[in-house]
């Protein structure tokens, strides 16, 4: 009995000397353009699968040979349907590598690619300092926590002398596939986790590949680094994986308050106070350094209470650039009590004549200060 099946080329809409490329470009834009998702035409459907019927002939150089041969009849009673049942997700699959997904299904049928390269992970740890050691700099043993590559499996996280063998789950692709409809799903592998070949697991890391050390690594520390600063040692942070290398470490500074000294950015503030004779006159006074040095630094005639005195150069090194910051004098004029004068030196009376008298000798001064608009 004759078949009423299409001719195949003609389903595809090529000539029977098509070549293979050509045959499945044609595949391509038909499956396009009937696919049941696209086509919401009743008729698709059918027409689609009478596209995939034919594209599973003419694509196998075996089956079409036999087709151009005897025809539909070359198929009969294989698959109950009059031709040899097609597989629909691979024909679903080359449908989509046509839509430009060719790298998803690269690894179908084979197993997943070698992972790549994986750098480990930084390690973040504090160190204090007092506001002398920021000054000068400092060399500091820190001792750091950190996973490194297993001495036994050489960071592998298998013994390599007991081999390894394929999956009997996935095939060594590293994953599963569930059928559903025309949906193929793909799950990571449950007994290889993903990796598509069994290996036993090295005895002394369980499979890790890294153990933990613990190991004083000794960091120098820079001068004029302040809260905040952050000092890099490369290669001392957690072991890589697949060949990876080693995370980095990171100082985060934390610097002590001064009894002292108050640091703002590189400069260094010092409060200090005066007579009230050495705020009228002036005078030189002797301050400390954070050096230890003292320094003599003159005070101007006329300094008024919060004024200040810039010494520079004895501030803190700037961390980045040249020279050092400044050493700032913030004045308080000390107002005694004449009371407690005369109480602690008996003398507050002859104090008090002095006053009086230098005040009729002072001008009057502007009571009421105007503002600036």
């Amino acid at each position: 009995m004759q078949s009423s099946k299409k001719d195949y080329y003609e389903v595809l809409g090529v000539s029977r000397n098509a070549t293979q490329e050509e045959i499945k470009k044609a595949y391509r834009r038909l499956a396009r353009k009937y696919h049941p998702d696209f086509n919401k035409d009743p008729s698709a459907e059918e027409k689609f699968k009478e596209i995939n019927e034919a594209y599973q002939v003419l694509s196998d150089p075996e089956k079409r040979k036999l087709y151009d041969q005897y025809g539909h009849t070359a198929f009969q009673g294989a698959g109950g349907g009059g031709y040899e049942q097609w597989d629909i997700f691979e024909t679903i699959e080359d449908l989509f590598r046509g839509f430009g997904f060719e790298e998803v299904f690269e690894r179908r049928g084979r197993r997943q690619a070698q992972k790549r390269p994986v750098k480990g992970e930084d390690i973040y740890q504090t160190v204090e300092l007092t506001l002398e050691e920021a000054y000068s700099g400092k060399v500091v043993s820190v001792p750091v926590l950190r996973e490194v590559p297993c001495p036994v499996c050489d960071g592998y996280g298998y013994d390599r002398s007991k081999g390894e063998r394929t999956c009997p789950t996935c095939g060594g692709r590293g994953a599963v596939y569930q059928r559903q409809f025309f949906i193929s799903i793909s799950q990571t592998c449950p007994t290889c986790k993903g990796e598509g070949m069994l290996r036993e697991p090295c005895g002394k890391c369980g499979g890790k590949g890294t153990i933990p050390n613990r190991e004083e690594i000794k960091v120098r520390i820079p001068p004029g680094v302040d809260n905040g600063s952050r000092v890099f040692v490369e290669g001392k942070g957690h072991a890589g994986f697949y060949g990876g290398p080693a995370g980095d470490l990171y100082l985060l500074i934390k610097v002590k308050p001064h009894h002292l000294f108050e640091r703002r950015g590189d400069n260094l503030y010092l409060d200090v106070s005066v007579k009230l004779t050495e705020a009228i006159m002036g005078g030189e006074l002797e301050v400390p350094t954070l050096t230890g040095e003292r320094i003599k630094v003159k005070i101007p005639s006329g300094t008024k209470d919060g004024d200040t005195v810039r010494v520079e150069g004895r501030g803190m090194p700037r961390l980045r650039g040249s020279g050092f910051g400044d050493l700032i004098l913030r004045i308080h004029i000390d107002i005694p009590k004449l009371g407690f004068v005369d109480k602690v030196f008996g003398d507050g009376r002859r104090i008090k004549q002095l006053l009086e008298e230098l005040d009729r000798l002072l001008p009057e001064p502007q009571r009421i200060k105007t503002r600036q608009p």
